[in-house]
């Protein structure tokens, strides 16, 4: 009997499930328009969670003379009450990132952006409960709500990238996920110092409060009812093959398995110390601007908070601008170098050109623009190298453990610039900033360009293309399609080789 007419073990429908080959689908892959509005909710959501973060520390000055009664009386210790007010953020996101990100891969993008939402809401409106000098506590409080609903936002746009969008926008995607974080930012860089004045008369002080507070909590709930209303989970057809594979891979996994594989991969550990370092950076200097830019500019509250958003406007540009490269390039490590490395530019210069006093303040604009289009423009390329370098595990979990790093080191590097402000100088903060972020650029450097879900997306497919495979239908269909690219099979050619890797 010759080879060909030998009999073949066949593989049973029933049996291919158990063993990875079956993968349940009505369809191929389809990108839907509506992308763009699930897309848009998120930012929306994610632009009044950054704002929260900054609206207070970008006029602590001011925040510190209206408050003066319930905080303590030391200056220094008043100074530190007020940082929490940021650092509260990221001391909350580390103990609750893990049952979040159990949450949404659970249940979904849409519980996990109703539930942030609505944590939200309930801060702004908590904060319009503290107005008033003897009620700071009141005022973290609200803080520590907002800062419960940041957890649910940071780690998203990979994940809402991935789930919505196909292989030749993810990048993009993923930027303008982040892009909604840093107009938030913006925003609370830029709004806060014109609505609040600085001024001796505590009355007017609360006048502006009460409309910055009220507004906030006014746009917050009309975004939480949108996204009640109008947020969906996930398309029902994928919009890649690699979502569709992963989709698949995820009935087979669970979070502590997904957890343990990107803990035991190296070059994921480098990325998430190196991530960590620059945007923990971009943190500190976030939160101490108010003091870095009024020792050297006394009086100019309305111009460092547009520095800050120089800064941040400038990281957009970049984040945009770095999305469109990676979608077309695929380069992520060396992209991610550069970045990095122009990043340490622009501290360097920033560190000096403000030391230099040359009382010409638009030469910090200048300089604060080339800091944030590389160091806030890095954000989304940090969270598009996990993913390929971790895949198939969840987009939300690789990035929910870069911002974990990001939180932890942006709080030790705002308490430890703070001390050092506070007992050497401004300078030498800077310097010491500077420092670590030279640690982070060697470190970028040695991550493997291990690009995983690139080969997801070809390498594999090509293989399944020489593998007669039958899609199940549905429950409710009868009929049976094939993964694109692959011919029909005949009555007797289904399942009859094995998947292998």
């Amino acid at each position: 009997m010759s080879t060909d007419d030998a009999p073949q073990d066949k593989v049973l429908p029933q049996d291919a499930e158990k063993s990875g080959l079956l993968i349940q689908t009505d369809g191929s892959t389809k990108v839907y328009l509506r992308r763009w509005l699930m897309l848009t909710l998120f930012c929306a959501f994610s632009v009044t969670t950054a704002y929260q973060w900054i609206h207070l520390n970008i006029i602590a000055n001011i925040v510190i003379r209206y408050y003066n009664s319930s905080l303590p009386g030391d200056s220094l210790q008043q100074e530190a009450a007020v940082d929490w007010l940021s650092l509260i953020y990221m001391l909350v996101y580390l103990p609750t990132i893990v049952p979040a990100m159990m949450l949404l891969n659970n249940k979904g993008l849409r519980v996990n952006n109703i539930v942030g939402s609505l944590l939200n809401t309930m801060g702004a409106w908590l904060k319009v409960g503290a107005l008033g000098p003897e009620r700071f506590p009141v005022l973290m409080t609200g803080q520590v709500l907002c800062a419960m609903a940041e957890v649910f936002v940071v780690s998203i746009p990979p994940r809402l990238a991935a789930v919505w969008f196909g292989p030749d926008q993810v990048s993009t995607a993923t930027s303008l996920g982040v892009f909604g974080n840093q107009i938030g930012v913006a925003v609370g860089f830029l709004i806060p110092p014109i609505l609040v004045n600085n001024s001796p008369n505590i009355t007017d002080i609360g006048a502006g409060l009460t409309v910055m507070n009220y507004g906030t909590a006014s746009v917050t709930t009309a975004i939480f009812l949108l996204m009640l209303v109008g947020y969906q989970a996930e398309p029902k057809i994928p919009p890649s093959r690699a979502r569709l594979l992963a989709q698949h891979t995820s009935r087979h996994q669970n979070y502590r398995q997904s957890l343990h594989a990107l803990i035991t991969n190296l070059n994921f550990i480098l990325l998430a110390v190196s991530y960590g370092i620059l945007t923990g950076a971009f943190y500190a200097i976030s939160t101490l601007l108010n003091g870095i830019m009024l020792y050297y500019f006394p009086g100019e509250e309305e111009n460092t908070g547009r520095i800050g958003l120089t800064i941040v406007l400038a990281g957009i540009a970049g984040a945009i601008m770095a999305g469109l490269w990676l979608d077309k390039t695929k380069a992520f490590k060396w992209t991610s170098v550069g970045i990095y490395a122009l990043s340490l530019v622009g501290m360097i210069a920033f560190t000096v050109i403000i030391e230099c006093d040359l009382n010409r303040i638009w030469i910090i604009y200048l300089v604060a623009g080339f800091l944030g289009f590389f160091m806030t423009g890095y954000l989304p390329v940090g969270y598009e190298f996990a993913a390929e370098i971790t895949y198939p595990a969840s987009e939300a979990t690789s990035s929910g453990i870069l911002t974990s790093s990001a939180m932890f080191c942006g709080m030790i590097l705002t308490l430890g610039m703070r001390a050092v402000m506070n007992r050497v100088s401004i300078l030498a903060a800077n310097i010491t900033l500077c420092s670590v972020v030279c640690l982070g650029v060697i470190l970028t450097a040695m991550v493997r360009p291990d690009y995983r879900r690139q080969a997801a997306e070809t390498q594999v497919v090509e293989k399944l293309n020489h593998i007669e495979l039958t899609i199940a239908p549905p429950a409710n269909s009868t009929r049976e399609t094939t993964l694109p690219g692959l011919a029909e099979p005949g009555p007797d050619e289904q399942f009859n080789k094995p998947l292998t890797q």
